[in-house]
C-alpha cells in the first residue's frame, strides 16, 4: 500500500499532477484511487469527463480504466452514510434557535465533515485492500492541514472530554427537558461520533508511516508561492508526515527567445535555486509549462513523464522521519525537524502525558513515551533547522513554559 498527499498553496496545478501520477502508477499496473479532499473538486474536470456539471457520481469512485479510478466526495451522501444522528441533532439545535429547517440541515454541515469521511474511506481502503495506492488531491494549504490533525484532534477530544460529556447530558437531560426547549444531545448522538471514532482507529498511524505515506509538495517558481511552500514544509513537519519531493511546476522553458519573457524566465531561474538551498536534500523535479491547457488522459500522461522521466513515481525520494526519541544518558531528548522557524514563534508546554508545540497559528499534541511521560525538567533549544526537546537533562537551553 502506498498513500501520497499532493499539497500546496492553490491554483499551483496540485489536481493535474494528482492525476498524472495516477496515470503513471495506473499504467505501471497498480490499481490506484486518485481522491479529491478540495470541497471545490475538479478531478472529473481534469480528465474532461462528458457529465453534467455538479455530477460527482453520489462520491463513489469512477473508473478510468480497470486500473485507476478518481473519487469526489459528496458531502450529502457522506450525511446519510456516516452523520444521520449527528447532523439530525444539530439541525434541531438550530431549529430551536429560529432558523428555519432548510437554512438550519445547510449550517449543520460543520468543517470538517467533508475531511474525516475522507479519512473514514482512507481507513477503509486500507484495511481491506482495495486499492494498491491512494493518491489524495488536497486543498490548500491551511485546510490539508487541518485534516491531517483530525485523528490527533479527535483522539485528544475522546480521551479528555466524551466520555465526561455524554455522562453530564445524561444527568442533566430530564432536568433540562423542563426549564428549556433548547434540547440535549441523546445517547443516539454519542453513539454516532464513538462509532466514527472507532471506524476512525488506526488511520493516524497509517498517516505518518512514512513507508506508506509522504507528502509532494506542488509549487511554482515564485516569490510568494514560494513562502507559503516553506510554511507548508514546516507544517508538515510539525505533524510527523514525511515529505519525500517537491514538485516545481510551471517552470517557462530556457530555450524560449521572446525578449517579454526575458526577466519571467530568469527570476524563474532565481527562484529554482532559492528553492534548492531551502529544502536540500529534499529532491525538486521542476517542470516545464505547457503550451495549453493540461486536460484529457493524454495530456495527464505526458505531464507524468515529465515529472517523473523514467522514475517510479511510488519511490520515496527522500527518507527522513520529522521527528523522533533519542535516549541518552541523562534522560531523553525529542528531536524534531522545524525548517524555516525562528526562536520566538516556538512555544512549547508539557501537560501531563503530552507536549504541546505551538508555531504561529497550528498546534500540535504530542503524546510522550510511558518512560517520558513523568520526567518533569523540559528544556528546549533551537538549533539550525532541529528543535530538540530535553527531559530531565542538564542545561541544554532555555526552560519552555
Amino acid at each position: 500500500m502506498r498513500i501520497i498527499l499532493f499539497a500546496g498553496k492553490g491554483g499551483v496545478g496540485k489536481t493535474s499532477v494528482a492525476a498524472a501520477t495516477g496515470i503513471k502508477t495506473a499504467e505501471m499496473g497498480h490499481k490506484t484511487v486518485v481522491m479529491s479532499l478540495d470541497v471545490a473538486h475538479s478531478l472529473g474536470d481534469i480528465f474532461d469527463f462528458d457529465r453534467d456539471l455538479l455530477d460527482q457520481n453520489k462520491g463513489q469512485p469512477v473508473e478510468i480504466n480497470p486500473k485507476l479510478w478518481i473519487q469526489e466526495l459528496d458531502i450529502q451522501e457522506e450525511i446519510q452514510r456516516y452523520w444521520a444522528d449527528i447532523h439530525a441533532y444539530l439541525s434541531s439545535l438550530l431549529n430551536t434557535a429560529g432558523l428555519d429547517d432548510v437554512l438550519a440541515e445547510e449550517l449543520a454541515i460543520l468543517p470538517g465533515m467533508e475531511e474525516i469521511s475522507l479519512l473514514l474511506y482512507i481507513n477503509q481502503y486500507v484495511r481491506e485492500r482495495k486499492f494498491d495506492v491512494i493518491l489524495l488531491d488536497c486543498a490548500p494549504t491551511g485546510e490539508s492541514l487541518r485534516f491531517i490533525s483530525i485523528p490527533t484532534t479527535l483522539e485528544w477530544y475522546m480521551n479528555k472530554i466524551f466520555k465526561m460529556e455524554r455522562k453530564f447530558a445524561k444527568y442533566l437531560r430530564p432536568v433540562a427537558k423542563r426549564v428549556t426547549d433548547v434540547p440535549l444531545p441523546g445517547d443516539d448522538y454519542f453513539q454516532a461520533i464513538e462509532d466514527l471514532f472507532n471506524k476512525l482507529k488506526g488511520v493516524d498511524k497509517i498517516l505518518v508511516d512514512p513507508s506508506t505515506t509522504t507528502v509532494r509538495l506542488v509549487t511554482n517558481p515564485e516569490k510568494v508561492v514560494l513562502k507559503e511552500t516553506r510554511r507548508a514544509f514546516m507544517y508538515f513537519c510539525l505533524y510527523k508526515m514525511s515529505i519525500d519531493a517537491i514538485i516545481m511546476n510551471r517552470m517557462l522553458p530556457g530555450n524560449v527567445q521572446d525578449t517579454y519573457f526575458k526577466d519571467w524566465i530568469k527570476g524563474q531561474q532565481q527562484h529554482l535555486e532559492k528553492a534548492r538551498d531551502y529544502f536540500n536534500p529534499v529532491p525538486i523535479f521542476p517542470v516545464n509549462l505547457f503550451g495549453g491547457e493540461v486536460i484529457g488522459y493524454s495530456h495527464l500522461k505526458e505531464l507524468a513523464n515529465k515529472i517523473y522521466g523514467g522514475k517510479n513515481p511510488l519511490e520515496r525520494f527522500f527518507k527522513e522521519e520529522p521527528y523522533h526519541f533519542i535516549k541518552e544518558n541523562k534522560g531523553y531528548r525529542l528531536k524534531l525537524k522545524l525548517p524555516f522557524a525562528l526562536k520566538k514563534d516556538i512555544e512549547l508546554n508539557k501537560r501531563y502525558d503530552e507536549l504541546v508545540i505551538r508555531i504561529g497559528g497550528f498546534k500540535r499534541h504530542i503524546l510522550l513515551p510511558r518512560q517520558v511521560a513523568p520526567l518533569k525538567s523540559v528544556k528546549a533549544k533551537l538549533e539550525e533547522e532541529y528543535l530538540n526537546v530535553f527531559f530531565k537533562g542538564g542545561d541544554h537551553g532555555r526552560e519552555k513554559g
